[in-house]
């Protein structure tokens, strides 16, 4: 890194916008549909799984007072908690799934933006051209400093929540309770229903622990990052869980269902055609901020680890802004590679594979964070500690953590457990490699 500028950092804002930019992505808009079969009971499916991620919001804020200044979010405390070994297993999965992740939000990306240019879903050259430029550019965004991908976020978040709030807003002028009737319309009992509904919604909520992961290059931590990570989270929650109330308040369950664009179909309602174009862009929005905010993760939690000599070196380069260059073009190459497959006859179906792979992946971080935080809390032997809340609020995180990898189901669990075991020989390589390098020095 050169001798010169001084490394701007990221503020409340900019922490804030990472969690709510990198929860909010094109997803969000077809959720609605996906939970209409069970009516107004899915609400409690939202409100569920809200509990969760505001406990390991909790988990996360807590433990960021007791780390300080130090990256990789659930990499560093896992590893200071349970070790090198499960930090390097954590890390090794996060950043495997932050890149294929990435390919899944630039192809949402480009499905947002078929709306305005129809050319793109039937041409695959323009399609790829697009998702490359896309990543590219990021990458380069990124490249330019931690502020510059921060006012990217904070920008992007904005924009993406102006059609969300004015769906939630106006809607309340559509609204008809009757569409509450009945409460739950599936054949599943109540309580199926609910656990149903709250496995659907959890994956909205992936990315809580977002400004944990850059703390070294977040202006006064300690402070910001708790204070932008329950904000973040209950920012997302609140807009989340009302503008689905208001919707299904909108339009029957029937139509819902059915709809392909929920919250374009609220926006028609409200606005008429320029409302569903609203919409549209606030799709390919809310997706093009995602993809900038996982850039910039990937990069960090890459550095973070090469930085406890568990990844090679190249990750932990940096160029005269400050920035993990290498490992986010090394992201990049990979996201791009995967995303390749998605419009390559023959490689669909290993796409998707590589998805339903990384599912687990970002799951797995959250339950050896939550079994991290009494250890961390243990081995810091704080006076005047009173335990039993504290046992309380891992063990209530780490039963969610459980269950939201049981959620994901036992392919999931199954190829992503063999992707975790797949690091191993890379572990080993790792430590032996620096072990040889110690004993020459000696």
């Amino acid at each position: 890194m050169s001798e010169n500028k001084p490394i701007k950092k990221l503020g409340l804002w900019m922490s804030t916008s990472l969690v709510i930019g990198n929860m909010i992505g094109a997803g969000i808009f077809l959720m609605p549909a996906a939970l209409a079969a069970y009516g107004g009971i899915s609400i409690f499916g939202w409100l569920f799984s809200a509990m969760g991620a505001l406990l390991l919001a909790t988990v996360f804020s807590r433990l960021s007072k007791l780390i300080q200044n130090k990256n990789g979010g659930p990499y560093v405390y896992t590893k200071e908690g349970l070790g090198d070994f499960a930090g390097f297993l954590v890390a090794w999965g996060y950043w495997i799934s932050t890149w294929v992740a990435n390919a899944a939000i630039t192809i949402a990306f480009i499905s947002a933006l078929t709306v305005f240019f129809p050319v793109l879903g039937t041409n695959a050259l323009y399609a790829v051209l697009l998702g490359l430029c896309t990543i590219w550019f990021l990458t380069w965004i990124n490249a330019k400093g931690i502020r510059e991908s921060g006012k990217m976020q904070v920008i992007t978040t904005l924009l993406k929540l102006i059609p969300l709030v004015l769906v939630i807003i106006g809607g309340i002028f559509f609204f008809n309770a009757d569409n509450f009737i009945p409460f739950n319309p599936s054949t599943e009992t109540n309580l199926a229903a609910i656990a149903i509904t709250a496995t659907m919604t959890l994956y909205a909520f992936l990315g809580v622990e977002s400004a944990t992961i850059p703390a070294g290059n977040v202006e006064n931590p300690e402070e910001t990052i708790p204070k932008a990570t329950m904000l973040g989270t209950s920012i997302t929650t609140l807009v989340y869980i009302l503008s689905t109330v208001v919707i299904m308040g909108m339009i029957p369950a029937e139509v819902l269902s059915k709809s392909p664009a929920p919250f374009a179909d609220a926006m028609d309602i409200i606005a008429g055609e320029w409302g569903r174009d609203l919409v549209a862009a606030g799709a390919a929005i809310a997706a093009f901020g995602a993809l900038n905010g996982w850039i910039l993760i990937q990069g960090q939690i890459a550095m973070a680890t090469s930085k406890d000599d568990l990844f090679p070196r190249i990750f932990r380069r940096e160029n005269k802004n400050g920035v993990p260059v290498f490992g986010i073009i090394i992201g990049s190459i990979l996201t791009s590679i995967v995303m390749l497959m998605n419009y390559s006859d023959g490689l669909v179906e290993q796409f998707k594979f590589i998805i339903l792979l990384s599912t687990l992946c970002v799951l797995v971080p959250y339950l050896f964070t939550t079994a991290a935080y009494v250890l961390i809390l243990a081995e810091l032997k704080r006076p005047n500690l009173k335990w039993l809340p504290e046992i309380v609020l891992s063990s209530l995180a780490f039963i969610f953590s459980l269950w939201a990898i049981y959620g994901a189901g036992e392919e999931a669990v199954f190829w992503g457990f063999l992707l975790l075991l797949a690091g191993i020989p890379f572990y080993i390589w790792m430590k032996y490699r620096n072990k040889t390098k110690n004993t020459n020095e000696v």
